[in-house]
């Protein structure tokens, strides 16, 4: 049994791909393959915050941030694509004679977007990561400080709605990378890529989970000052799960923008910030498919009772958002670690409560 329980988690992601890959485009209709399209978009997101706050213990509360810098990445290229040699509507409305933005222009080009949508996330999340970790700023003071650059972010892009549409956003794509965006089989070969990259996400977090990084993660959350006694740095480690959870908001927020077609500070602020946060707490932040299966619960709901019922969809969130925290604090994925940890063998430890001390035997 215990050799056969790591491999739980790998025929459960198979099982998931099987479900996003296969069965799904059969199953729904283009209406709903797009909103779970959007909701895998999150989902990626929330992958990434499982990692750094559920095994890190980085309360990530700005992940708007990189999920903006991946989405308008992606779609000022897709805006270039549609205006071919010109220069953007949007922007002809305002000013028919002004020139096209200098920071604009290498969008044009695929290969930089790809670029831009890894890298750049990868820059600022190291360069955040670095002054705040070897200052060992944490808990609240970070969580506070992650949610107020998505602020100023989403207020920075508000502000300059000659270069980025402001409120308003960037819309109205017609082209993905030379694909027809109006065609059925176009938009599905989008949601496949998506849900792909999702199965790609749970692949390398779940690789994490098991390698010694992800012991040392979990015991620089428990235990600080103890793994920096044996000698190794928290900062990195932290560093290391937040820039992938930076990685993974970009990947989502750029395959957000061909699915859902518009990209807005309202998608990027501290509120879709929370929402992104809520989705992991509901679902098991400590698990492997909690944070995304909740992100995708939570997207549906926004969806579907959010559209009839706006006034009473963030009640309901915030209800939630208790209930959880008050009777399951590790989200619903504990039901089933309790019912697993039952039935565990009296003298066998789960993997997080001996992660110092194998750290302590491989020191010694």
């Amino acid at each position: 049994m215990t050799k056969l329980r790591p491999r739980l988690s790998l025929f459960g992601i198979g099982a998931f791909a099987l479900l996003l890959l296969g069965v799904a485009p059969l199953l729904l209709t283009d209406h709903w393959l797009g909103n779970l399209g959007k909701y895998c978009c999150w989902a990626m997101a929330a992958v990434g915050i499982g990692l750094a706050w559920g095994r890190g213990g980085m309360l990530v509360m700005g992940q708007g941030v990189f999920f903006a810098l991946g989405a308008y990445s992606m779609a000022m290229h897709l805006t270039l694509e549609t205006a071919g040699d010109g220069v953007p509507g949007f922007m002809v409305l305002y000013d028919p004679l002004a020139p096209l933005p200098a920071f604009w222009e290498p969008f044009r080009s695929a290969a930089f977007t790809l670029l831009a949508i890894v890298l750049l996330p990868v820059i600022v999340a190291g360069l955040l990561g670095y002054a705040l970790f070897k200052r060992r700023v944490k808990g609240a003071y970070f969580a506070i400080l992650t949610q107020a650059l998505a602020v100023a972010l989403a207020t920075l892009i508000s502000s300059t709605i000659r270069e980025t549409g402001g409120d308003t956003g960037l819309s109205d794509f017609k082209y993905f990378f030379g694909f027809v965006l109006d065609d059925p089989a176009n938009r599905k070969l989008v949601y496949l890529i998506t849900a792909a990259l999702l199965v790609v996400c749970l692949l390398v977090v779940r690789q994490l989970y098991r390698s010694r990084f992800g012991e040392l993660l979990v015991a620089t959350r428990d235990a600080e000052e103890r793994v920096r006694f044996l000698g190794y740095d928290p900062a990195n480690v932290k560093l290391v799960a937040f820039v992938g959870a930076a990685l993974m908001a970009s990947i989502g927020g750029a395959m957000f923008v061909p699915i859902v077609g518009i990209i807005t500070p309202a998608e990027i602020g501290a509120a879709a910030s929370i929402l992104m946060i809520a989705g992991v707490a509901f679902g098991g932040r400590a698990s492997l498919f909690g944070p995304a299966l909740g992100a995708m619960a939570v997207g549906w709901g926004q969806s579907s009772l959010g559209s009839t019922w706006p006034d009473g969809w963030t009640y309901i969130i915030g209800a939630l958002f208790i209930v959880v925290i008050l009777f399951l604090p590790n989200g619903l994925s504990s039901v089933l670690a309790r019912f697993t940890a039952a039935r565990r063998s009296p003298g066998e430890q789960p993997a997080a409560a001996t992660a110092t001390l194998q750290l302590e035997e491989a020191k010694s």
